[in-house]
């Protein structure tokens, strides 16, 4: 579940429907105590039984242990109804013995025909009709986890962080464990078995204490988040809000050794000299032997090691036009080896970016916690060195071909209920290179909805002479000054922040993403959120403003902007979001005024379609050239499913620029992709990313080419038992040429993945 429509899933009409005597049996606390003006009720707590396991995550729930199994109704309506009784009735069932935790859920429907659910792969299931459980493990009111599942056992799983300052929730975060799930008479059931050997949490002899929720997505016209606890929307946090259970006598967090060796075969073929001119030259197969493994060096402090990583991503990047931009382009890390303890490292500037590591030849990790103290390292020795030249003005992506060592701390501390302070450091040293990086940072929790974040970093960098004269840098050390300060206020009817940012000329976080520098920013936002009730024609209207100005160190306004903002949700979870810009923007020696419009339309007339739009047209700025222009971007797009197992996705973007009253360029980009699930851990998939690029070569100051195509292919073969026990076979190509019939192939690839889990 993502922010925006919030993880308030939920769960159904139980405790409203059941009589009392019914609740009183069932072992649950009735009194909750009484309810604030939002109608959420104070926290309660529950004990969970230890049984005699095991479970077979089937979705049958037949084990005897269920019997005895702690009862949690899942009774509000937390998104769009505010704490309202929940439509349709579902209950959860905890238990848990030495190895595992149980979770099971009966989710009844008036309507068992209309449950959404779809074959797919992990964390691909969030349309359908879901069910889960938020667990914080520490009972610290910072981190957990969630764990989800749809009617047909597919799984879906986060690390959640209520400290960050924008995602909260981590989809890149992947556990193993088991889930299964059918579709009944009277709606579905999922069984969900945890190992514990997943998680962490504290080492203790007697009982725990964890915040836990059941959750229950039920989308139909509305998307409705139901859930076993009511929240307060005035309290800008999730976790604090969980009720608690207690119990977990004699369980044993962590696993004591994972072992998962891969093995990776593959051939390229590509041509020489300038592509697409020269010959296919056949390359040579090559097979990759690497190994990473994970020792629990104690309960909650785990210790990951690579040798020879297959860092190679099965997963393409989604395309991104990368015409008349200023900046580098940001693209997720998605190898597990980083995403594991990822959280830790994340602090307001993002000075920690790991795809900066590119092919490294070995890494260590150190990450957990204890007590108040959290803790992550880690040390890589990759074999380029890939560097990032950020300035007021624009970036520069280059890189060296010397290896470089990049080490990264990081310590936070719990100081209160909802406060940590943190400390970062970075080092990276190559051939006559290095960059450092070290400062503190603070999430302070002002009032229940009012968080202050804060950041200070200072940075020494020295570059290889050649490298340094080239790119206009000193050819010696320098240093640079960072901070950010972000005070926000989150609550039911109101969203506010107040930021400000400095990063100074010589400001460098190269093993981070810091695409621009040399900047005094200082930014103010405020939204009002009008909710409708049930008979109304929305579910909800958000009515914005924000306004940011930025100087740099010589006192130039190189940016002014102001954004009026409004956004209509209704029925088929339709969303209509329009705004407004009003702009200065200094480049190349001339303030440039901007005015431009945004428009985007998102529905889902059904379970199995999703359709959207987006336009955005104005003034805008021609960088190569140095010139205002008129810019139109936007197209529309599609996600269908046919039956449970076809899945199809298109979407495209059609951008033009136009001076002087004619044309520029213009640009298709059409990325598609095309998935047959044939069970729960198997599928074929095709990617199709097509890109048309016409230049008007008389308009330009300098040479271009009057017409590019680009196509990129995939075809992937997967089968995945969990995340590390795995087989891929595929093969990948890149086509280019300045029309359909020229179109050559680049390269081509095939390739076999073999990766395994021993968990020891």
């Amino acid at each position: 579940m993502r922010r925006a429509g919030g993880i308030r899933a939920g769960l159904g009409r139980a405790a409203a429907a059941m009589p009392l005597a019914l609740l009183l049996a069932s072992g649950l606390p009735f009194a909750a105590g009484a309810a604030d003006a939002s109608g959420a009720q104070a926290k309660r707590t529950y004990t969970i039984p230890r049984v005699n396991g095991p479970a077979v995550a089937d979705g049958v729930l037949d084990e005897p242990f269920w019997r005895q199994a702690l009862v949690l109704p899942i009774a509000y309506e937390i998104e769009p109804g505010d704490n309202v009784p929940a439509p349709v009735e579902t209950e959860a069932l905890l238990a848990y013995d030495e190895q595992n935790l149980y979770v099971g859920f009966r989710a009844h429907d008036p309507d068992p025909g209309q449950v959404r659910a779809h074959l797919t792969d992990r964390d691909q299931a969030y349309r359908d009709d879901y069910v889960g459980i938020v667990m914080d493990t520490f009972d610290d009111e910072r981190r957990g986890y969630e764990f989800f599942c749809n009617p047909l056992g597919a799984q879906m799983d986060l690390a959640r962080n209520d400290l960050a300052t924008d995602e909260q929730e981590d989809a890149t975060w992947d556990g193993i464990w088991d889930s299964g799930g059918r579709i009944t008479r009277d709606g579905y059931a999922v069984e969900m078995v945890i190992p514990f050997a997943a998680l962490r949490f504290p080492r203790t002899g007697g009982e725990q204490t964890w915040g836990v929720n059941v959750f229950r997505n039920y989308p139909r016209s509305v998307r409705h988040q139901l859930a076993s606890a009511s929240f307060d929307r005035n309290r800008d946090c999730m976790l604090c809000q969980l009720d608690k259970v207690t119990g977990f006598v004699g369980i044993t967090p962590g696993r004591s050794l994972e072992f998962d060796p891969t093995v990776t075969t593959h051939r390229t073929d590509a041509r020489a000299g300038d592509p697409p001119a020269g010959p296919m030259v056949r390359g040579d197969a090559r097979a990759d032997v690497g190994a990473s493994g994970r020792w629990g060096l104690t309960p909650n402090l785990s210790l990951n090691g690579a040798g020879n990583p297959d860092f190679s991503q099965v997963e393409a990047d989604a395309p991104q036009l990368s015409v008349n931009t200023r900046f580098a382009l940001f693209y997720p890390e998605k190898r597990p080896f980083f995403l594991e303890g990822s959280d830790l490292f994340a602090s307001p500037l993002q000075a920690v970016y790991t795809r900066t590591v590119a092919d490294p030849s070995w890494g260590l990790k150190l990450s957990g916690k204890e007590g108040a103290n959290a803790i992550g390292a880690f040390v890589t020795q990759d074999e380029r060195t890939n560097l990032l030249f950020p300035s007021n003005q624009s970036s520069e992506i280059a890189s060296l071909d010397h290896p470089v060592t990049s080490g990264v701390l990081r310590y936070r501390r719990d100081i209160s209920s909802g406060s940590t302070l943190g400390l970062l450091v970075t080092d990276r040293e190559g051939t006559g290179y290095e960059n450092r990086v070290y400062g503190v940072d603070g999430h302070v929790r002002l009032a229940k909805s009012d968080v202050l974040n804060l950041q200070l970093l200072g940075t020494s960098t020295r570059y290889p002479g050649a490298l340094a004269s080239d790119n206009g840098l000193p050819g010696r050390r320098f240093e640079g000054f960072g901070g950010n300060v972000l005070v926000s206020h989150d609550a039911r009817a109101w969203t506010g922040w107040l930021s400000g940012e400095m990063l100074e000329p010589g400001f460098r976080a190269d093993a981070g993403f810091i695409p621009r520098v040399d900047v005094r920013t200082a930014e103010v936002g405020l939204e009002r959120h009008i909710r409708g009730g049930e008979k109304d024609w929305f579910t909800r209207i958000d009515l914005g403003f924000e306004g940011s100005r930025t100087q740099d160190y010589a006192g130039t306004l190189t940016d002014q902007a102001m954004e009026f903002s409004a956004a209509y949700h209704g029925p088929m979870q339709s969303e209509v979001e329009s705004q407004l810009f009003v702009n200065k923007e200094y480049f190349g020696g001339r303030t440039y005024d901007q005015t431009s419009a945004r428009l985007h339309l998102d529905g889902q007339p059904s379970g199995s379609l999703q359709i959207w739009f987006t336009m955005r047209g104005g003034d805008a700025i021609d960088y190569e050239n140095s010139r205002l222009a008129r810019l139109f971007n936007g197209g529309p797009g599609f996600d269908y499913s046919v039956g449970r197992h076809l899945r199809l996705t298109m979407d495209h973007t059609y951008e033009r620029l136009d001076v002087e009253g004619r044309k520029l360029y213009e640009v298709n980009l059409i990325a598609s992709r095309l998935v047959y699930q044939f069970g729960i851990r198997t599928f074929a998939r095709v990617i199709l990313n097509y890109t048309d690029l016409r230049s008007n070569a008389g308009l330009y100051t300098f040479e271009v080419t009057p017409r590019t195509r680009e196509l990129f292919t995939q075809l992937l073969f997967s089968y995945k038992i969990n995340p590390q026990t795995v087989l891929y076979l595929g093969y990948s190509g890149n086509h280019s040429g300045p029309s359909a019939p020229d179109m050559r192939p680049i390269d081509r690839t095939v390739f076999m993945k073999i990766g395994y889990a021993w968990l020891l």
